[in-house]
């Protein structure tokens, strides 16, 4: 008797769950939980109440619960979008920083030197010359030389590794 009951009442139910989640899906969810609790405690309904107040309460009660739950996951997890390149961009810094180290390593020590100053620690090339007791024109010159054999070996190292890891036509 109780699920005839119920189930007349379905479309008020429905209608008062789209009018607090703004959401078809949620509210045909929210229905159906409610239809489960109501049905799994039916023995907590006193007869002579009203079943439709009843009803809307267990609603109510389900789209806070709800709600809850999704701000505690809100909290927890990332949004999906967020989770598309998780570890793609610390893993691909990594491999260029080690490349980076591998070619400052090759390069002789006058042309790492003024690397080191200019390009990492970004002194002025006038500062940076006088650090190194050699004329400007020698920095810049020496800078120039180090970029060009950087970006060579840099370069060599993509290829390089292009060359081990074949990728399928």
């Amino acid at each position: 008797m109780l699920a005839n009951e119920l189930a007349a009442l379905l479309p008020r139910m429905r209608r008062f769950a789209r009018s607090i989640t703004f959401h078809r899906e949620d509210a045909d969810d929210l229905v159906q939980v409610a239809m489960e609790r109501a049905l799994g405690r039916a023995d907590q309904y006193t007869e002579g109440t009203r079943l439709d107040s009843w009803l809307f309460r267990i609603i109510r009660n389900a789209w806070i619960d709800e709600v809850r739950s999704r701000m505690r996951r809100d909290q927890l997890f990332a949004p999906e979008e967020e989770g598309e390149h998780v570890g793609h961009d610390g893993a691909e810094a990594h491999q260029q920083r080690m490349a980076v180290q591998k070619a400052m390593s090759l390069l002789s020590d006058e042309h790492r030197m003024v690397v080191a100053l200019v390009l990492v620690d970004g002194l002025p090339y006038k500062e940076a010359a006088e650090v190194l007791e050699i004329p400007i024109g020698t920095l810049t010159s020496r800078l120039a030389r180090a970029r060009d054999a950087l970006q060579k070996l840099l370069l060599d190292e993509t290829r390089t590794e292009a060359c081990a890891f074949p990728t399928k036509p």
